[in-house]
């Protein structure tokens, strides 16, 4: 084997081996945690009324409540309505049989919180917009600024923060 070919394959390794370093250590810069918390559920309830004004085969067609006529295609045979306590498949339903219906749709909020935290020293500020620091391992990183309540338009030239 010649020298040339040792030197590369060992400049190949050293180059792979800064690149793994760089890589931990970048990733080790900047730690961030999401938290997700529910809010109160909220349920909205809608109450439909109609008026059953045909069945051909497996089509319903009623009359709403507001008027307008709703065709109610291919209702399976395993649907039943309840009518004066009593079981209704689509084909034993007749012109003039009323029919209700209420939908619960229940919501329930969620806030995602994220949270990033980095140790550096303050390289140079964007007022309101971003913030450049200097993290340990020499680099320089861009962090935008979320909102106007950040205290970071405060920040100075080479101060140190967490």
């Amino acid at each position: 084997m010649n020298s040339g070919s040792l030197w590369t394959r060992y400049s190949v390794m050293l180059v792979a081996a800064v690149l793994v370093a760089f890589a931990a250590s970048s990733s080790a810069q900047v730690q961030s945690t999401t938290t997700t918390t529910s809010g109160i559920p909220t349920k909205d309830v809608t109450i439909e009324r109609g008026e059953v004004v045909a069945v051909k085969g497996n089509n319903l067609f009623v009359k709403m409540a507001d008027g307008t006529l709703r065709d109610f295609p291919n209702v399976p045979e395993s649907a039943k309505v309840t009518v004066d306590g009593q079981e209704f498949g689509v084909h034993d339903l007749k012109p003039g049989m009323i029919l209700v219906r209420a939908t619960v749709t229940t919501t329930t909020p969620q806030v995602v919180t994220t949270v990033e935290s980095v140790t550096g020293k303050v390289f140079h500020v964007n007022p309101s917009l971003s913030v450049i620091l200097t993290l340990e391992n020499g680099q320089n990183q861009e962090f935008k600024i979320p909102n106007e309540r950040s205290s970071w338009w405060t920040a100075r030239k080479r101060m140190r923060g967490v």
